[in-house]
């Protein structure tokens, strides 16, 4: 005879499966939405920082369209690296997703994805696949959900310039019509019209104040800068939000946006990993990423 405590067995070992497999779905299982196709990313080959007219040092890069410079600080007891990049062509800021494909759970390390696209310089990005808001890359709209109408999202427009907007105010496909090429929905925006927008006690999530960051920043035209810092180790402490804040607009920054952190928090420059990405600070290796955010 089927009892009810029996019932409320297989219940409940039902109940145990069906959730495990949302969280598998959620957090581990790679699903792919939609594969890159040739025509939705270049060859490097065919922008202006080909390697072949480029005159490269251990800290800079200089071709006819570009010029990368590594420069690195030591703030708030932290290792903190930034590439000072001048571009002739804001189209030499490009974003790459992991296997070229877009979807959930599909990643790879910074370095690798750098490498599949023959970066000069990238870092990583918004970590797209964990979080829901619009994702607009190399100019091809790829969600236009929105479940917060406050979330900050970084908007690169085609002449090169950088805004961070409310997704409540506007739609994924006005971004585009607006000459949208990226949008990144991580957050919060840290500089706006030249000024820090975010507050001493601002934090993402229930994050530590203190961790590795990741941002990039628009001065003026095509002038920009990629920041990543070190943290959760005894030589590098890591930045607040705040911290990171100020520390973009000492660097002149009219627009600054922060992108995914901690352990995600990498850049790669001239073939090689220049930071010490970590995320427990035991150990000194990269973590895989959804995407990635360089410059070719």
């Amino acid at each position: 005879m089927f009892t009810k405590k029996r019932f409320s067995l297989f219940y409940g070992v039902f109940l145990l499966l069906f959730t495990a497999f949302v969280l598998l779905q959620a957090f581990v299982i790679p699903q792919s939405y939609q594969t890159v196709s040739a025509a939705e990313t270049s060859d490097s080959s065919e922008s202006s920082g080909n390697t072949a007219n480029a005159y490269i040092t251990e800290n800079s890069y200089t071709s006819d369209g570009m010029t990368v410079t590594i420069r690195t600080y030591t703030e708030n007891d932290t290792q903190i690296y930034v590439a000072d990049v001048l571009l002739d062509s804001p189209d030499s800021l490009k974003t790459a997703f992991a296997e070229d494909t877009y979807g959930k759970n599909i990643t790879e390390v910074t370095s690798e994805i750098a490498e599949n696209h023959d970066a000069v310089l990238a870092i990583n990005g918004d970590y797209y696949s964990a979080r829901n808001g619009y994702v607009i890359r190399n100019g091809i709209l790829y969600s236009s959900d929105s479940t917060d109408g406050d979330q900050e999202d970084l908007v690169i427009y085609e002449d090169g310039s950088m805004e961070v907007i409310r997704e409540g105010d506007t739609t994924a496909q006005e971004l585009l019509d607006q000459g949208a090429v990226q949008v990144f929905c991580f957050g919060p925006g840290l500089i706006e019209n030249g000024s820090v927008s975010v507050s001493e006690d601002e934090e993402v999530g229930h994050a530590m104040s203190s961790n590795p960051r990741t941002a990039i920043g628009w001065i003026s035209d095509t002038h920009y800068v990629f920041v990543v810092s070190d943290g959760r180790t005894s030589e590098s402490e890591g930045l607040t939000l705040y911290e990171l804040a100020e520390f973009m607009e000492s660097l002149g920054c009219e627009t600054a946006y922060n992108l995914d952190g901690g352990g995600s928090s990498t850049m790669y420059f001239n073939g090689e990993v220049v930071n010490c990405p970590t995320t427990n600070g035991h150990s000194i290796r990269e973590r895989s990423v959804s995407d990635i955010v360089y410059i070719a």
